[in-house]
């Protein structure tokens, strides 16, 4: 069974990170206010990438790893520009995310590399998965 991480676009323009084993099933519960308290007050969400995972526990690491990076990466990471995300690593690699309120050292089993892009917007439907 899949694990996902997904990015949601939020109505005023922020994102919001998740991750689930049933994803489309998720994104619809975000979509009528009832998957979170805060996309619910950002209505209307729309699903902006997503990735799957062998497991649980690789595919929250990816959802931490990726709440605590900055608007601008994420933006890289949605449209697949991967030298942008490396650039943006470097530049913000010398200081700690608090993207989670805590700050320090963010320890995950998963590789940086794990997390590679799905494109999802502006993009036809091109495989079963229910990132695309």
């Amino acid at each position: 069974m899949p694990f996902w991480t997904y990015l949601l676009r939020c109505s005023d323009g922020s994102f919001y990170a998740g991750h689930t084993d049933a994803l489309e099933q998720r994104i619809g519960q975000h979509q009528i206010g009832r998957g979170s308290d805060y996309t619910a007050r950002r209505q209307p969400v729309a699903l902006a990438w997503c990735q799957d995972f062998p497991s649980r526990l690789e595919a929250l690491d990816a959802e931490k790893r990726i709440k605590g990076w900055s608007r601008a990466k994420k933006e890289a990471l949605i449209a697949g520009d991967w030298e942008r995300v490396s650039q943006l690593a470097i530049a913000y690699g010398a200081r700690p995310s608090t993207g989670s309120g805590r700050t320090g050292e963010c320890r995950t089993s998963a590789p940086y590399n794990s997390v590679r892009p799905n494109l999802v917007e502006g993009r036809a439907k091109q495989t079963t998965s229910p990132c695309r």
